[in-house]
């Protein structure tokens, strides 16, 4: 038997150090040729790290989140003696670190010392049922308080007097009231023991949501966000999309909102060339691209990706819903490719039902401008004079102030303004 050393190899695309998103295996588990080790996590995407040899697993080098240089050593695997590849255990290994990991368990609250119950005063015993007077005997009152007791629909008869011969009085009447109107007490359910909670959960940000949050940091940090909201009318666009998905093929992919703005898009890029590109800040270049790939910011179970439709200028918008939708099921089930998350020159995003009224995206850098479409609304909104309802939809967008001027900003949306709400002009050469 002999130690295999197996180091973190080069993945290429000058990827110094990758992060350890997910260990596949654990200490003492037997492990294939070729069977997946570990995910690693690079600025793109997940990377599936395979192994070369056949054994038994002895040693785990770093956590879920720690950060390995390529050459560095992952892990350390068991062979049968003479296997191909297999190298003399390292001096100094590593400690060995437990699969998975990377968040504490939560602290839980002291339990708390329930306080008995309080217990519910007796009912009240009724008194003794006798009657008020003789048969035939009828109530002794003055007018006042007769008049009273009509007001109040009581029955003199029912009302015991407590004045001189049983003549009611007024206080009678209120003594009877309070009676009838307060039955004996029903007991009270004694309110449940709430212990207040103290626990404190820690979550490590490690793998997609560091990155993530790494990449918001910095383009916060280093643009200068412009931000710009407008309105659309997309009442026609609306009725557009609902006949061509009522009567397109079954082999086509359902119309959203989304390839009629990427539609748009190319068609207003032209004339305003500074919004498609990259700019290098620490070289002072803005790399303005001819081709339009736009990025889609998607919602996956791990976070925030951006697959990229490249070349959205030679799609129809047909190929474009195609696109569009065979990228999003690769990221949600985490099988884009690196090349698919990366590239973009423009991004859209959009929360679908869960848009809101407005919103002030962060541009994906090195972009320079990010276009954000809003939940679509019906309003009343007054046309030529009169109150109709329209379909309303906000464009919300963000755009880097050192590259794009605010003029160029607004102009820009509002041109996609045009082609959204003149759906037509959109299949016009």
């Amino acid at each position: 038997m002999s130690l295999f050393t197996f180091k973190l190899p080069d993945i290429g695309e000058g990827i110094a150090e990758c992060e350890i998103a997910t260990w596949r295996v654990a200490v003492g588990d037997v492990v294939k040729e070729d069977q997946p080790l570990v995910d690693m996590l690079t600025d793109k995407a997940a990377v599936e790290i395979p192994s070369p040899v056949a054994g038994v697993v002895k040693e785990l080098h770093g956590a879920a989140g720690d950060k390995v240089a390529v050459g560095a050593v992952l892990l350390l695997i068991e062979t049968a003696a003479g296997a191909a590849n297999s190298l003399p255990r390292e001096a100094g290994g590593g400690s060995t670190a437990p699969a998975g990991g990377g968040v504490s368990p939560p602290v839980t609250a002291p339990s708390a010392t329930a306080t008995p119950p309080p217990q519910p005063s007796p009912a009240s015993q009724g008194r003794e049922s006798k009657p008020l007077r003789a048969d035939g005997e009828k109530p002794l009152a003055a007018p006042s308080v007769r008049k009273r007791a009509r007001e109040l629909g009581i029955d003199l008869a029912e009302v015991a007097g407590s004045k001189k011969g049983g003549r009611i009085g007024h206080e009678d009447l209120e003594a009877h009231q309070q009676g009838a109107a307060s039955p004996s007490p029903v007991p009270r359910l004694p309110s449940p023991v709430v212990a207040p909670a103290t626990n404190i959960e820690q979550v490590r940000i490690i793998g997609l949501r560091r990155k993530i949050a790494e990449a918001m940091q910095r383009a916060k940090r280093n643009i200068p966000h412009f931000a710009y909201i407008e309105e659309v009318d997309v009442t026609e666009l609306e009725a557009l999309r609902v006949h061509l998905n009522a009567s397109k093929r079954p082999d086509q992919a359902k119309l959203t909102v989304l390839p009629f703005l990427m539609r748009a898009m190319v068609k207003a890029v032209p004339a305003f060339p500074m919004v498609n590109g990259q700019y290098d800040d620490e070289a002072g270049i803005f790399h303005r691209h001819g081709a339009l790939h736009i990025g889609i910011a998607a919602q996956t179970s791990q976070g925030l990706v951006v697959p990229v439709v490249k070349h959205a200028e030679t799609l129809d918008l047909w190929a474009s819903a195609a696109e569009l939708k065979r990228l999003a099921d690769a990221a949600k089930t985490g099988k884009a490719k690196r090349e698919e998350l990366s590239g973009s020159t423009i991004t859209i995003s959009s929360l679908g039902p869960m848009g809101g009224i407005a919103s002030t995206p962060v541009i994906n850098a090195p972009e320079v401008a990010i276009v954000g479409v809003n939940k679509m609304v019906e309003r009343p909104m007054v046309r030529n004079g009169q109150i109709v309802v329209r379909t309303m939809m906000n464009i919300s967008s963000s755009f880097d102030h050192r590259i794009v001027d605010g003029w160029d900003a607004a102009s820009f949306i509002q041109r996609l303004k045009q082609y959204l709400e003149h759906p037509a002009t959109l299949f016009m050469p």
